[in-house]
């Protein structure tokens, strides 16, 4: 059973900063990527940010320069500091481990919220 955990969310005014926290536990057998995904109301959810094992970064284009994402793989955790928000930053933020070799499974957190006010 993998669980992650994320911790950090809330709500911060245009231009101010936040940090995500995700920490995994259980049986976890070769982590690959982990990431954030986010989901605004009445949008599908959507990649802000992965991070491969090796430390290869992705980033969509709306956080580009404003967000990072970072990872302790000795601790199973990925964080994402989030600068310059702005109010359609506003979703519910989920982070996500995807692991195994010749089959890989995909696990999520429960979800943060976190809300930009203008």
């Amino acid at each position: 059973q993998v669980q992650l955990v994320e911790s950090g969310g809330g709500l911060v005014q245009a231009g101010g900063s936040l940090r995500l926290s995700c920490v995994a536990s259980g049986s976890i057998f070769y982590i690959r990527d982990m990431g954030w995904y986010r989901q605004a109301p009445g949008k599908p959810r959507e990649l802000v940010a992965s991070i491969s094992n090796g430390g290869s970064t992705n980033y969509a284009d709306s956080v580009k320069g404003r967000f990072t994402i970072s990872r302790a793989n000795a601790k199973n955790t990925v964080s994402l500091q989030m600068n310059g928000l702005k109010p359609e930053d506003t979703a519910v933020y989920y982070c996500n481990l995807n692991s195994g070799i010749s089959r890989t499974y995909d696990y999520w957190g429960q979800g943060t919220q976190v809300t930009v006010s203008s």
